[in-house]
């Protein structure tokens, strides 16, 4: 058997579907954590808001943020999968099916740089990154849409042989300047060395890493409580109110590079759009989060 165009097509699709309506579990749990400890009354009535909108969106299976963002997938093809069709097209073609039957409709956030035209398609629509996974039998799709709140605030610099503080710096440096305009507590995924591609693209998928897994690298996890505990020290609170409650975590990423030293940083909201799914060669799909 294989991996068909219209499973394809239809697991992309409803991953983004299913991320404008759903807060990750995980994120739910974090906001629950985050009331218990909130100091400030105004930041615990906000969280307890936020809980109460993720579960009235769920129910309701209406949408959470009237900014739908725009498709972003990371698929990872393991090098024992089959392919029946082309099974890129299928998730331009995915997309593509929901912006035509979303109810309620989603709003055009497909922008042309060039022109500033808003559409529902565009050059290179959906952004999708590739990678390998050895012997596995599975394509694994993570569907994490990026609207303005926090891709407005992404940024990245390279430094020569920079030492741990200068990098803390410029994270802090990042979040001071986001301000609480990225709708807190968000996550902050920061990505560090390889090149200036590579640091992004580990950036982006720290902030996909599930709560409460421990960095393997003691150096970065001591830096993520570090930081974690500086960035809700900035008192930014829950969408700007104050508090104590500015992130739910830091999470850092590394890879190996030159003695030039690109840093990225960027965010997720607080609803930290994450969903996920295994497509196998049987066809069996496993959804996850």
């Amino acid at each position: 058997m294989a991996i068909t165009y219209e499973l394809m097509k239809t697991v992309t699709e409803q991953l983004y579907g299913w991320s404008l309506r759903k807060v990750p579990d995980d994120t739910k749990d974090a906001l629950r954590q985050a009331c218990e400890t909130e100091r400030n009354e105004s930041a615990r009535k906000v969280l307890r808001f936020m809980l109460g909108a993720a579960e009235a969106a769920e129910r309701s299976e209406k949408y959470l943020c009237t900014d739908a963002g725009v498709p972003t997938y990371d698929v990872k093809i393991g090098t024992a999968a089959r392919f029946d069709g082309d099974i890129k097209q299928a998730i331009v073609d995915g997309f593509a099916h929901l912006c035509e039957t979303a109810d309620p409709p989603i709003l055009k956030f497909v922008t042309n740089p060039l022109t500033n035209q808003r559409s529902y398609a565009g050059k290179d629509m959906p952004l999708v990154s590739y990678d390998l996974v050895s012997g596995a039998d599975y394509i694994e799709i993570t569907c994490s849409p990026k609207a303005l709140g926090t891709g407005r605030w992404a940024s990245i610099e390279t430094f020569v042989s920079p030492t741990l503080d200068q990098i803390e710096e410029y994270v802090m440096s990042c979040v001071l300047k986001a301000g609480s305009q990225h709708c807190p507590p968000v996550v902050v995924g920061v990505g560090i060395g390889g090149t200036f591609d590579i640091a992004a693209k580990l950036a982006a998928k720290a902030t996909l890493r599930p709560f409460g897994q421990i960095n393997p690298e003691p150096i970065l996890a001591d830096m993520e409580k570090r930081l974690l505990a500086a960035v809700n020290e900035t008192g930014f609170g829950p969408m700007g109110t104050g508090g104590d409650t500015t992130a739910l975590a830091v999470h850092i990423d590394y890879a190996s590079g030159h003695g030039y030293t690109p840093v990225a940083v960027c965010f997720n909201c607080w609803i930290n759009r994450r969903t996920r799914a295994r497509i196998y060669n049987s066809g069996d799909v496993v959804r996850y989060e």
